[in-house]
């Protein structure tokens, strides 16, 4: 019930805070000459983080002329396989939910259902793992490689100390982070679902029922087959049928010596 239910939910939170990213840096050079200052550049980027392709331009300081640089780094390989896996995680969440509740006789049909189910699940869990991972290492690179300190060190002009460069503010990444959480926490809601769907393909109940019996059912089972419950009651003293029987028997055969004597006298 918790798959159903916080399974999707997960997901979405997980491309949606990947995947609907934008944001931007914003800088300001302040030239020694202040006519060429620029005391407001906007720096854009947004998913897939194809960071390569962000260009802007910015003063040199020399005149009227502006140099045009990009940011430096291509992370779209993470964040779009982040993104993938989220969005069929979702897809295939839903189509579960609608299989558990409608069809349930169709799912265990033949034990093929639960089997799939397992399949999935595990295949899911390890493509969470991989991709959480991977997109937390690009993330980490998204960072650096828009980092206001860093990109003003691609600028001419703030090479030379008779400028003023500064960083009016930097990206937030607020909601990449959430992306990250949320990749990891599907990863151990999938993984943690596996032993619960192994139940389900019925394996789980064959290798119980190939266990050796315990101890305890071994031994009563032997106490049983080794003595004959009829001749030893409950209450710890011989059956009186089988044991008085042999008993009789002999004072009858020790009285019919004597009497058969005194005839002969």
């Amino acid at each position: 019930m918790c798959m159903v239910i916080f399974a999707p939910l997960f997901a979405i939170f997980a491309f949606a805070t990947c995947g609907g990213y934008s944001g931007g840096l914003k800088l300001s050079v302040d030239c020694a000459n202040k006519s060429e200052s620029d005391l407001s550049i906007d720096i854009a980027f947004a998913y897939p983080f194809r960071l390569y392709q962000v260009n802007f331009e910015v003063p040199t300081c020399e005149g009227k002329h502006r140099e045009k640089l990009a940011l430096i780094g291509d992370f779209s390989s993470s964040a779009e396989f982040f993104v993938t896996v989220a969005v069929f995680a979702f897809l295939y969440s839903l189509a579960a939910t609608v299989v558990y509740i409608f069809f349930q006789n169709k799912y265990r049909e033949n034990n093929r259902g639960p089997l799939i189910d397992f399949i999935v699940t595990v295949v899911f869990s390890f493509l969470w793992l991989v991709g959480s991972s991977a997109w937390a290492k690009g993330l980490s690179d998204v960072k650096v490689a828009t980092d206001p300190k860093e990109v003003l060190l691609l600028m001419s002009a703030c090479k030379q100390q008779s400028n003023k460069c500064m960083a009016i503010h930097g990206p937030m990444m607020s909601s990449l982070n959430t992306s990250v959480v949320f990749g990891f926490l599907n990863f151990i809601l999938w993984a943690g679902n596996i032993w619960f769907v192994f139940k389900e393909t019925g394996w789980h109940s064959s290798s119980q029922r190939h266990l050796p019996e315990p101890m305890e059912k071994q031994s009563s089972s032997y106490c049983h087959g080794g003595y004959n419950r009829e001749s030893y009651e409950p209450s710890g003293g011989y059956n009186q049928q089988a044991t008085l029987g042999q008993p009789g028997d002999d004072m009858g055969q020790q009285q019919s010596g004597p009497v058969s004597f005194a005839n002969q006298i």
